[in-house]
């Protein structure tokens, strides 16, 4: 039986996003191409259809794990200073720390994709810059790119703040780094509240 364009676009988006939350969960390296396609209920024989190589894939799932990021939580967010709050809150929550297979791309692949083709590194890149954007309009709106490398900056300190809250296993002391993480990312963009009262 013969399936239509559309059929086929549909199958290969089930590859795309099955292998996202794959990669997240058990590292590129250890995501095989049968393992792969048993997550999207397909055959290993199907992959050669949709994708010409593995690299192909992981650049797909990569580049679509960031748009869905920027979906999801960057372009629902407040504009001005109220929506950078609720991107680094989010990013820097308990729930985004207990859910890596939902969670961002970077925080869960970052230094496998440093190792990746550069076409997959080019996927990556371009799609974090799509997010960092996002956050960017929000810190200022009237000139994004004039803080997009504050912003990256910021990006990759929670990026790293959320990797070693995952790490670690006393739960308070992670906790308490994902609070810390969240001041120092919003002291970082300039974004943090003015102290009501002198602290102690």
């Amino acid at each position: 039986m013969r399936y239509g364009k559309e059929h086929k676009q549909t199958t290969r988006q089930r590859i795309v996003e099955t292998a996202g939350r794959r990669f997240k969960r058990d590292g590129i390296d250890s995501s095989g191409i049968s393992a792969l396609m048993k997550d999207a209920g397909l055959t290993n024989g199907a992959f050669y259809t949709h994708f010409p190589s593995k690299d192909d894939l992981v650049a797909n799932a990569v580049a679509d794990q960031l748009h869905r990021q920027n979906a999801n939580i960057v372009a629902h967010a407040a504009p001005g200073r109220a929506g950078l709050e609720q991107i680094v809150r989010w990013y820097l929550s308990p729930q985004h720390r207990n859910s890596p297979v939902d969670g961002c791309p970077s925080a869960a692949l970052l230094d496998e994709i440093g190792r990746c083709t550069d076409p997959t590194r080019q996927a990556y890149t371009d799609g974090v810059l799509l997010v960092i954007d996002g956050i960017a309009a929000r810190l200022a709106p009237d000139n994004p790119h004039s803080v997009r490398t504050k912003t990256l900056g910021a990006y990759a300190m929670m990026a790293g703040t959320l990797q070693l809250s995952r790490a670690l296993t006393d739960r308070q002391l992670s906790d308490d780094l994902l609070e810390q993480g969240i001041h120092n990312a919003l002291a970082l963009l300039g974004a943090e509240d003015e102290p009501a009262t002198a602290s102690n």
